[in-house]
């Protein structure tokens, strides 16, 4: 079979399909037109079921079912394309609907970043004749950085997360919104199994317990195997799976990477420096990790102190991390980082605060702070708590910002400090907050 009877075959499949049966998610993709949306995001979140609901949107709004075409790359039969095979997909469907103007044409390349050289077929089919196009990709490098300097700020970019706590329920069927005790126990106990396995779609739906740990770690593997180690051609597989898992345990804390690679030093195994700093930005480009930096109004002071970093799913790192004493603390951290950068408005920006003390999450938007906020399990023990709001305090004498909150798993009140009000928040209650 040739490449245009594939591409014939992976358009009639895909449209036989339509409607999908797919669960909705909270974040939604345009419809209106006119524009390139991008759809990044780390492997398995949802990308492509997103589009799925785009469609069924489309559909339920009179848009012919073949009117809408839609490739994936990660087809084994089109996996090493070229591209100047692009132009083929065109020619199969104008063979298929010779009456239909391909500007008429919804147009989804799920993966499309494998190709390389991709945005220039993009960038000449937008400009010719559709005005449709929706592509998603799993590494920032080959989608955000690419299409944006070669379309010079055209595309409406809306980067994908794995589920939100209110979708999470929704996946497993419960009223986030109810009263009902019976109800409000159960998202206690799932918000226990969110912060321990993460809200990948796939896993969310599985009923065993070993089978969800099991895709968690086939996710890693093809994220360290095929986005790191094949496409950035890294001759120590074995090396980089070590420094991941590293950089995974650290999640919440600073991050030296000085001290793991004298540790490696120390091993008598051999890696540069470079490599690990070149390893962390890959891991940072295909979405695995995300570096948080230190607020601070001196440049001076923001490159003198590492970065902490988190990763993009909880479920991922409790699928290859060791159980640590310290863990429900880390990964609700991380929760309510991933949450925050659900919410985060087009111009601000997420930081963390660190003098003598230490306040997790700064929200701010040009010169000013809007919001500090603390994260931690449990505050029942002085030391922390004395700790805890320390933190926050100092932070809030030196950004000069008054709304204060620290999110635990189950306390709730106000205290008063120096004047300050500060919140303390259940962590479902903040997460289910509209």
């Amino acid at each position: 079979m040739n490449k245009k009877d594939i591409f014939k075959t992976l358009i009639a499949q895909k449209q036989s399909e339509m409607p999908f049966s797919v669960i909705d998610r909270d974040v939604s993709l345009p419809i209106d037109g006119n524009e390139i949306v991008t759809i990044p995001g780390v492997r398995r979140c949802g990308k492509s079921t997103l589009m799925e609901i785009t469609i069924n949107r489309l559909l339920a709004n009179g848009v012919r079912k073949e009117n809408v075409l839609w490739i994936g790359f990660d087809d084994e039969r089109i996996k090493y394309m070229a591209v100047e095979e692009l132009d083929l997909i065109l020619q199969a469907y104008r063979e298929m609907y010779p009456a239909t103007e391909l500007k008429d044409v919804w147009m989804f390349f799920d993966e499309l970043p494998l190709v390389k050289g991709w945005e220039y077929f993009v960038l000449r089919l937008f400009k010719g004749s559709c005005r449709h196009l929706y592509i998603s990709g799993s590494n920032a490098s080959t989608l955000s950085v690419e299409m944006k300097s070669a379309l010079r700020g055209w595309p409406h970019e809306i980067e994908v997360w794995p589920l939100s706590f209110r979708e999470f329920l929704r996946f497993k069927g419960i009223d986030a919104d109810s009263h009902l005790e019976q109800d409000k126990a159960r998202v206690q106990i799932a918000f226990d199994e969110y912060n321990r396995l993460g809200g990948m779609p796939e896993p969310t739906l599985m009923p065993i317990l070993s089978e969800k740990y099991r895709k968690l770690q086939d996710y890693f593997d093809v994220m360290l195997l095929r986005d790191l180690v094949e496409h950035w051609q890294i001759s120590k597989p074995q090396m980089v799976r070590y420094f991941l898992k590293r950089v995974m345990t650290t999640i919440a804390s600073r991050l030296s990477v000085n001290a793991i690679f004298r540790e490696i030093k120390a091993s008598g195994r051999k890696v540069t420096k470079d490599d690990l700093y070149d390893w962390l930005v890959w891991a940072q480009s295909i979405y695995l990790v995300r570096k948080l930096d230190l607020y601070s109004r001196s440049v001076k002071s923001e490159i003198s102190l590492p970065g902490k970093y988190y990763v993009s799913d909880v479920g991922l790192r409790s699928a290859v991390i060791p159980l640590q004493s310290d863990d429900d603390g880390k990964r609700l951290e991380n929760t309510v980082y991933l949450e925050l950068i659900r919410r985060k408005g087009h111009n601000e920006e997420l930081s963390y605060f660190s003098e003598s003390g230490e306040c997790d999450f700064v929200v701010s938007e040009g010169d000013e702070v809007k919001r500090l906020i603390q994260a931690t399990w449990d505050m029942s023990d002085a030391e922390t708590r004395t700790r805890e709001l320390a933190g926050l305090l100092e932070a809030a004498k030196a950004t000069g910002c008054g709304d204060l909150t620290i999110i635990t798993r189950d306390e709730e009140g106000e205290e008063t400090h120096d004047g300050l009000t500060v919140r303390i928040v259940p962590i479902c209650r903040f997460l289910l907050s509209k």
